[in-house]
């Protein structure tokens, strides 16, 4: 799931009502990956922080970031992310 924020700022997402971890992938305004929380912790109120300012967070099965070599600096593809 992408949510778009549509505009930068730090962001905090948490795993309270998920019930499968997660990899949270979050995505500056340029499409520039900042940070990725791997294989979150499901059903845990704990707070997962951007890490700064963000447009953007990708939610994926935990793993993808990994499986596919995803990393932090990558660029990411979406119409929301060009002409900004």
């Amino acid at each position: 799931m992408l949510f778009d924020f549509h505009r930068e700022q730090p962001t905090s997402f948490w795993m309270k009502n998920t019930y499968v971890p997660l990899d949270m992938i979050f995505i500056r305004a340029d499409g520039r990956i900042l940070r990725i929380a791997e294989n979150t912790v499901p059903l845990s109120e704990t707070l997962v922080p951007s890490g700064g300012p963000v447009l953007a967070v990708l939610e994926v099965v935990a793993g993808t970031a990994k499986k596919l070599g995803i990393a932090p600096g990558d660029r990411v593809a979406h119409p929301i992310f060009s002409g900004r």
